[in-house]
């Protein structure tokens, strides 16, 4: 049974080689990325709430929101999941093929493991691929639309969306190609036979998640993605001025490199991380709990109206009840009595009512002050 994005939310951790990463790719886009654990923590940080009840009305609107396969959530978590555990098998291959390189009585490694920059390559734009599909069906756009999702990466990404692209392109791009990376990926895939990619494992873990009716479409689709975003990616490289000389600087903090083995360090985190998926999770946690929040306020903004439209609607049921003359009772809080009545006239919600039954009292009561004796007759 898959877990709830309650459960997703909460197991992530709040320190491993993923975190670390990260944290250490926080140079690129400064402050843009926090480690936000915890589905309440979650909810706290992103509304600004801190009323216990609205949380948890939030909280209970945001699984059932996650649970309803129309809403794309399960389904883009399913596809991060998806593409990180596909990736450390492309981690191990690349790996594999670098020792193969280098130690020569592994050398026959080499002809069953695809070359490091095919396989990183392909890795690259497949996770660009996801990224796409993720992206549409969590803002309702029926169909992948490559140019929709790179306007929005960039106008519109931020926070765990954002640092998920910029990891993309230091650890899966930079780190492994090298500087260059964009025109050996474009030289690869629109060099490489078809058969290369749709045989990639990879591409099958993820094959029914592509748009297409087949093989060829789908590798089209993947090679219009990749397209789409060279732009923003070159224009990240060029502000940043980012380097794999830099990216191997700042993960020295937690993991003994030589510049001469980046290579190896980007096969090692393909294995040993799963930045997509981790940062996939609170991406999607974010847009779940937004929309919850927007649903919840709407509700809360409904129940404070409801009762003034429940009163007025009961005014409107009551006058319907009554007309001229008609015969009413009335209370009377001075003599804590009842009295009977005619309504003589209604005026929007004013009813003028003549109680004879009151008046006989009143003028008895006096009468009896001034020791007036009245005599009531019957006819």
């Amino acid at each position: 049974m898959d877990k709830s994005i309650i459960q997703l939310v909460d197991e992530l951790p709040t320190d491993n080689i993923t975190v670390k990463v990260l944290k250490a790719l926080d140079y690129v886009v400064p402050g843009e990325w926090s480690n936000l654990v915890g589905f309440e923590n979650n909810i706290r940080s992103i509304t600004g709430e801190t009323d216990a009840k609205i949380i948890q009305k939030i909280r209970d609107r945001a699984v059932v929101l996650y649970e309803d396969p129309q809403q794309g959530y399960q389904f883009a978590i399913k596809l991060y999941q998806t593409i990180d555990k596909a990736d450390t098998a492309m981690g191990a291959a690349a790996l594999a093929n670098k020792v193969s390189e280098k130690i020569g009585f592994l050398s026959f490694l080499g002809k069953i493991t695809p070359k490091a920059d095919v396989t990183q390559s392909i890795d690259l734009v497949l996770k660009i691929a996801v990224e796409i599909i993720a992206f549409c069906k969590l803002n309702g756009i029926p169909q992948p639309n490559p140019q929709e999702f790179a306007n929005s990466l960039a106008n519109n990404y931020q926070n765990a969306s954002l640092m998920r692209m910029v990891a993309l392109v230091c650890l899966d791009g930079i780190l492994p190609l090298g500087p260059n990376f964009l025109s050996k990926i474009q030289e690869i895939i629109s060099g490489t036979d078809a058969g290369v990619i749709t045989q990639n494992p990879v591409f099958l873990a993820i094959n029914n998640f592509l748009p297409g009716s087949n093989p060829s479409d789908k590798v089209g689709f993947i090679t219009q993605g990749f397209n789409s975003v060279q732009g923003w990616m070159n224009n990240l490289v060029s502000k940043t001025g980012i380097t794999p000389q830099s990216i191997s600087s700042h993960l020295g903090n937690f993991i003994q490199i030589a510049d001469d083995n980046l290579d190896f360090v980007a096969a090692f985190l393909d294995q040993t991380t799963n930045y997509y998926e981790h940062t996939g999770i609170q991406s999607v946690a974010r847009s779940l709990i937004l929309q919850a929040y927007t649903l919840v306020k709407e509700e809360i903004k409904q129940e404070e109206q409801k009762p003034i439209q429940d009163v007025s609607s009961a005014v409107k049921s009551d006058n319907n009840q009554y007309e001229i003359s008609k015969t009413v009772e009335i209370w009377d809080n001075d003599d804590q009595d009842w009295y009977q009545g005619t309504i003589e006239k209604i005026q929007d919600d004013q009813f003028f009512i003549q109680v004879l039954q009151y008046l006989l009292c009143q003028i008895i009561s006096y009468a009896r002050k001034i020791r007036l004796k009245i005599v009531l007759k019957t006819y």
